[in-house]
Formats: structure tokens, sequence, C-alpha cells
């Protein structure tokens, strides 16, 4: 086995879900997925703390956001700046994903842990969200309320966006969700 491959993080990755698809989660094992990939224990083990982290690949999108939020410029209204900042991630990073993120979330809404995982996910995005807000100068309460709708604006296209086969894109689904918060919100 190669010690110092390339690329060795992506190759484990596109085993893991190649053995995901063809065996489902729980009968694929780390041992299965380093022989396919052709590394290591170990080196599984440098880039992922177990197996369910080849879905929640990194702590990005709370750093893309935090970053988003603090170089808006100052006056950028807070909704301008959500869904600048989600059209972005959109187009940037979940667009040419499409077919992996779409298995990813089928698996993810079969294994309970997975989904445990999930929802810590959208609390640390929530958390950077509201924070980011409250450095600019928005009251806890107003900070909590952006950060919320936001999370479940982005899940609820990207649920949408994900089990829809027409290729609608993401920013469609986004502007949709958003939408009908309006309408609801409006009648409330």
């Amino acid at each position: 086995m190669a010690r110092w491959a390339p690329n060795t993080r992506e190759r484990l990755r596109t085993a893991a879900l190649s053995l995901f698809e063809e065996r489902g989660y729980s009968a694929t094992t780390v041992p299965d997925i380093v022989d396919r990939a052709g590394v290591t224990r170990r080196t599984f083990f440098r880039h992922f703390s177990d197996k369910r982290e080849v879905f929640f690949d990194g702590d990005e999108i709370p750093q893309i956001a935090t970053r988003m939020i603090s170089e808006a410029p100052r006056e950028a209204r807070p909704m301008e700046i959500v869904m600048g900042g989600l059209r972005v991630l959109a187009r940037e990073r979940f667009e040419p994903q499409r077919a992996e993120i779409r298995f990813a979330r089928q698996v993810i809404a079969s294994e309970p842990a997975l989904r445990e995982r999930d929802l810590r996910k959208q609390a640390d995005l929530r958390d950077a969200i509201r924070d980011g807000f409250r450095h600019r100068g928005e009251d806890e309460s107003t900070a909590a309320a952006i950060a919320g709708i936001t999370v479940e604006a982005l899940q609820a296209a990207l649920e949408a966006w994900a089990s829809e086969p027409s290729g609608i894109p993401l920013t469609d689904h986004l502007d949709e969700v958003l939408q009908r918060m309006r309408m609801l919100l409006q009648t409330v």
C-alpha cells in the first residue's frame, strides 16, 4: 500500500461511498474502506475519526458562514447576507457534488447515528451564524432568529433538491423555501 499517495482523503471518501452504495452503511467497515482505497487503517484515521465522518467532511461550512457574515458590507441587511451566502454555497459547494450529496442524504436519513451527527452539524452552523450576526451588532434574539431561519431554509432546500430528479438548481429551491417562509410569516 502506498504510504503517501496523492488525493488520499478523496480516495477514501470515494471508496466509502461506493461501498455504502453496494453493501449499505451498516455492513461496511473501516477495513473494507481502506482495502478498497488501497491505504492503511492508520491512514484512514488520519483523515476521518470514524466512518460517519465520511459524510460530514470537516466543519468548513460554519467557518465559511462566519467569514461571509464578517466580510459583508456594513449596510447589508441580514437576509441579504444570508441569501447571498446561501447562493454562493449552493453554486460552489453543493451543485458540483449533486449526485454524491443526494446519495449521502438518503443514507443519513436511514441511519439514526448519522441523523444525530447531521443535527449536530446543523447546530454548529446555527451557532456560527448567530455569533456572526451578534458580532455585527444584532441583539441575541434577532441573531438567533436569523440563524434559525437560515439553517431551516438551507435544510428544506437541500432536502427538496436532493430528492427531486429534474435537476432544478439548489438556488431555485432556496428561493422557493424563502418565499414560502415569507408567506407563512405574513399570515401570522
